[in-house]
């Protein structure tokens, strides 16, 4: 399996879910539950990324990075009985491929972590270095989330001029 093939899965994960937050969102706005639930989903993810960075693949450990993997593809749910009212089509449909494509990347992660997938050290040296800048742009988008839709911005604009 080439690499461009394992990576492909987070570049589209990445930019579906940079087109949901800095085209959907920002058009129609987020109530209280989103401001609130989106950075538990961005979250519930980074565990993923992060528990595999810091502890080996033994047994115990898969088998809490599968539950992790579980729990964060199901946390990403949760928003769904207020997206079917606030959403239009577009954005369900953008939904729909980023539920897809979630435990994909997940199920990536977690076979690269234990080299079931048999990369040469080369691939798994450039996998890990990617994996880590996922953290860090899961880190910001994460801060970003939080910082944009909790401050109410606009007042605070108004209040500088």
């Amino acid at each position: 399996m080439t690499l461009a093939l394992i990576l492909a899965p987070f570049l589209v994960q990445g930019l579906a879910i940079t087109f949901d937050e800095f085209y959907f969102h920002h058009k129609r706005g987020l109530g209280w539950w989103e401001r609130l639930g989106h950075p538990v989903d961005t979250l519930a993810i980074l565990i993923c990324y992060l528990f595999i960075q810091y502890f080996l693949p033994t047994t115990q450990n898969i088998l809490i990075f599968i539950i992790l993997s579980i729990f964060s593809t199901l946390i990403i749910t949760k928003d769904e009985f207020v997206h079917n009212l606030e959403c239009g089509q577009a954005e369900q449909w953008l939904h729909s491929i980023l539920f897809v494509i979630h435990p994909i990347t997940l199920m990536i992660l977690g076979l690269t972590w234990t080299n079931s997938l048999a990369l040469s050290i080369e691939n798994i040296k450039v996998f890990n270095f990617f994996i880590k800048g996922q953290i860090i742009f899961i880190c910001l988008f994460m801060s970003f989330q939080i910082l944009y839709w909790s401050i109410p911005w606009k007042i605070i604009i108004q209040k500088i001029k």
